[in-house]
């Protein structure tokens, strides 16, 4: 009797579990290191009353810790209506696996709370971000030498500030309360490029995949990223920010923008930052001049196009549409965009995929960088800035001295011109992608079983966080 039931659809975290699964095999590890490894450490899910408009709501959330392999554990906070335990297990496995791969000494950590922010004013969330962290401190998931959250979807700045306050309340005498967070506002211990650290990392993600003309080739693609074709799929932080400085900084054009009202498109190429502003102003695409729109947003993602970047939820490519995507690469710069089964398709179709656990690593890499700054007490660039602007000038004056020839203005400016704290953090930032890309690379050159860039990101990670249970130890 022929069976015509349909496959079990897989959750979040089995997604992702099957990717590792693949990467473990590929790369031989013992089976006991290798549970260990997937193995989430810790969850949490806290309940708490808030009082709202004259009556007692009752919130739930989550926090997650993956692993404690390094410490603190890191991994945003997410508000959203549609969030649940699964997904932030599956988020904090990935916070794990994305630090090692990029050299961040983190372990994986998530958080959530189930929430719809746009129905509650500004006064409302301070109420609600503030009891939960009260929740999480209490419970020892909100320290800066344990677990330091960042923001995420639904989650910005000011619910950074309102966390760290909080902190700073309950624990006076801990002079480092500012590190229990990253991603707060710079006048209140952030860092600067820390907003568009995740969508500027997805910016040197691809600059570095155009580096290598083979890995162009590959995927049918040549030349560099002036006029090729993007389609993006949210315009969100992350969106916004790497499809801004893809298009105004390399020219890429923006041929479609998916938001969750439909699609607006336009061969010639979109302007991203008028586009943000018609949604700041609309609340949606649609309307916006010179623009085709169409309210089917979802079959926008199989639009011919070089690269595809989905930067909104997981599970958006998935095995119904896999066939259909007619990218020639996708960039994941949301995490799981893309699902097992689809993997499995594009794969075989001849896809590139850059994977999530690469590309959106920009924002863990510079909240990094916030925490060390909170850490050391000093930002960055503040001994050697003017020392350096100093020796600029004796250099200026030798050329000149040597050479009889005068140096325009403009280029002694930018001869000495001292790092500040962006210049810093985005060449750290770019220094980051750029390796990691690179080790990825050598990976599926080092071994004949891994033959794409998310299997060779998931083993790397596991090898290394391997490496550390053998050095110190599981007991």
């Amino acid at each position: 009797m022929k069976n015509n039931k349909k496959p079990r659809k897989l959750s979040f975290r089995q997604n992702v579990n099957r990717m590792v699964d693949r990467a473990i095999k590929a790369t031989n590890l013992d089976k006991g290191t290798a549970r260990a490894i997937k193995a989430c450490n810790s969850v949490i899910q806290v309940k708490f009353p808030v009082k709202i408009r004259g009556k007692i709501e009752v919130f739930t959330g989550w926090r997650a810790v993956h692993s404690t392999h390094r410490l603190p554990v890191k991994g945003g906070i997410r508000y959203a209506p549609y969030a649940a335990q699964d997904e932030v297990e599956a988020l904090a496995a990935l916070m794990t696996y994305k630090c090692a791969l990029v050299d961040v000494p983190f372990g994986g950590s998530k958080g959530a709370l189930l929430i719809d922010p746009v129905q509650y004013d500004r006064d409302e969330m301070q109420l609600i971000t503030r009891r939960f962290a009260l929740e999480l401190t209490r419970k020892g998931f909100l320290n800066p030498a344990t677990n330091v959250p960042a923001p995420d979807v639904g989650t910005g700045q000011r619910e950074m500030a309102w966390i760290a306050d909080t902190y700073k309340n309950l624990n006076p005498e801990d002079i480092n309360y500012l590190a229990c967070v990253t991603g707060k506002p710079v006048h209140h211990g952030g860092i600067r490029g820390r907003v568009e650290a995740t969508g500027r990392g997805v910016q040197y993600a691809v600059r570095e995949f155009f580096r290598h003309q083979d890995d162009m080739a590959r995927a049918g693609l040549s030349g560099d990223i002036s006029g090729k074709r993007f389609v993006v799929q949210g315009l969100g932080n992350v969106g916004y920010h790497a499809a801004k400085f893809l298009s105004e900084e390399d020219g890429a054009r923006i041929v479609a923008i998916i938001e969750r009202h439909g699609v607006i498109h336009n061969d010639n190429g979109l302007d991203v930052e008028h586009v943000h502003q018609h949604i700041v102003e609309n609340k949606t695409i649609e309307g916006f001049p010179d623009a085709r729109f169409d309210a089917n947003g979802a079959g926008a993602l199989e639009m011919e196009c070089d690269v595809l970047i989905p930067a909104a939820l997981e599970g958006q490519i998935h095995e119904e549409n896999a066939d259909n995507i007619k990218a020639r690469v996708i960039v994941e710069a949301a995490n799981g965009p893309v699902t097992y089964g689809a993997d499995e398709v594009l794969n075989k179709r001849g896809i590139t995929i850059i994977p999530d656990v690469y590309v959106n690593a920009g924002g863990v890499t510079v909240s990094y960088f916030e925490w060390i700054r909170n850490i050391s007490h000093i930002r960055f660039g503040r001994m050697q800035r003017r020392h350096d602007e100093l020796r600029g000038h004796q250099y200026v004056s030798l050329l000149q001295e040597i050479s009889g020839a005068s140096i325009s203005a403009d280029t002694i400016s930018k001869m000495v011109h001292g790092a500040d704290e962006v210049d810093l953090v985005r060449s750290g930032l770019d220094d980051t992608m750029r390796l990691a890309y690179q080790e990825m690379r050598n990976e599926i050159l080092a071994n004949k079983d891994i033959n794409d860039l998310r299997t060779a990101a998931f083993a790397i990670a596991i090898q290394k966080i391997a490496r550390t249970y053998t050095d110190i130890g599981v007991y």
